[in-house]
């Protein structure tokens, strides 16, 4: 299927600029520190499958390892009574920036509050790891609310893209058949 992507790139340059979400008192955010492929795949697919993120289902176990090693990415992850609600990758770039690279919620938790807190944390985490400027970009692929959810936390739009890309007829879903 070919289709025209629109891609929003936004960021917050200041920290009192962030207009943080109110924090469930269940949510738990919790940084992934051992490097763990299956669990980073777990919530790759978990989270993008319904969003057409296809771009790491081919990593092989040691691609996924190298990727988690790398000191300057920190993966968190949100939990409500001990299940895992959603993530963020986080990782230090140059000019003392931070990308939120990933971030997401699994379906089951779409909708019940969880990602403007989540990522109220997450833009909180970016800060503390020397952030001057915190980043991320999504597009129209991406679930309806993440564009609104980023700059209801203040994040403003810098740059606007399109491509065209060839896609699969239907997103992969966290696993086939699903």
């Amino acid at each position: 299927m070919h289709q025209l992507i629109t891609t929003y790139h936004l960021e917050l340059c200041d920290p009192a600029e962030l207009r943080p979400a109110a924090l469930p008192t269940d949510l738990n955010v919790v940084c992934a520190e051992l490097p763990c492929p299956e669990f980073n795949r777990f919530l790759y697919t978990a989270v993008g499958g319904q969003w057409y993120w296809i771009e790491r289902l081919t990593w092989s176990y040691a691609q996924w390892l190298a990727y988690l090693q790398r000191p300057e990415l920190a993966t968190w992850v949100g939990y409500v009574a001990g299940t895992p609600v959603g993530y963020v990758e986080l990782e230090r770039q140059a000019a003392a920036s931070v990308e939120l690279v990933y971030f997401g919620l699994l379906p089951a938790f779409i909708g019940r509050g969880l990602g403007g807190a989540l990522l109220t944390v997450a833009i909180q985490r970016a800060w503390a790891m020397g952030a001057a400027r915190v980043s991320v970009h999504t597009c129209t692929l991406d679930g309806p609310a993440a564009l609104a959810n980023y700059q209801a936390r203040g994040m403003r739009i810098f740059k606007t893209e399109e491509t065209s890309v060839d896609l699969p007829a239907q997103p992969p879903g966290p696993w086939p058949g699903a």
